[in-house]
């Protein structure tokens, strides 16, 4: 029998770093806060070096995500992806600013040729990133996909602001911290 129900789950402590009380006001709170989630899911064990939050216009906290790639066996658990599906759980629609609100997702780096394809969609309309693409491929094993030549360009001409390196060196520690220790897919 083939299933006809899918269900992925986040670590229990994502609520203890992840506060939902707080507003999130600057750019670097909100990437912090990514790159806070992606130190904890490698201290724990319960993923990849990657978080992702999504916030509204006000800086609340809508959703949060960790990489669990290997924990779930699914290949899309990406902190990105799990933030997404999280906040549109959350809100009830697939589009986040359908009602004309604004929402921002914060990770804690470039996402991979999968999550940018599903920002184009989610319903975003500003992408914080902290380390770059070449950070996370140079100090970990992970491909990151192809993405258009000029990625950023299209997703602005899409509506979506970019704004990259927003606590750079924080986001490589953490990477070249999991890279160093090992573990890989």
């Amino acid at each position: 029998m083939l299933p006809i129900q899918i269900h992925l789950t986040l670590p229990p402590w994502l609520g203890d770093v992840a506060d939902t009380t707080r507003r999130y006001l600057t750019d670097e709170e909100r990437v912090g806060l990514a790159i806070e989630l992606s130190r904890h899911n490698v201290a724990n064990g319960s993923g990849g070096p990657f978080g992702a939050a999504v916030f509204d216009g006000e800086g609340r906290l809508i959703a949060a995500g960790v990489n669990r790639v290997i924990p779930q066996n699914c290949s899309v658990a990406h902190a990105e992806m799990m933030a997404y599906m999280g906040a549109q759980q959350r809100l009830q629609r697939y589009r986040l600013n359908e009602d004309g609100g604004r929402y921002v997702l914060a990770s804690s780096a470039q996402p991979c040729c999968q999550c940018y394809g599903a920002t184009v969609w989610a319903g975003i309309d500003e992408l914080l990133i902290g380390a770059r693409a070449e950070d996370v491929e140079a100090l970990t094993e992970f491909d990151e996909g192809p993405l258009p030549a000029d990625w950023t360009g299209e997703l602005e001409r899409r509506g979506i602001a970019v704004r990259r390196d927003i606590l750079r060196e924080q986001a490589r520690t953490v990477l070249a911290a999991y890279g160093a220790s090992g573990p890989g897919y």
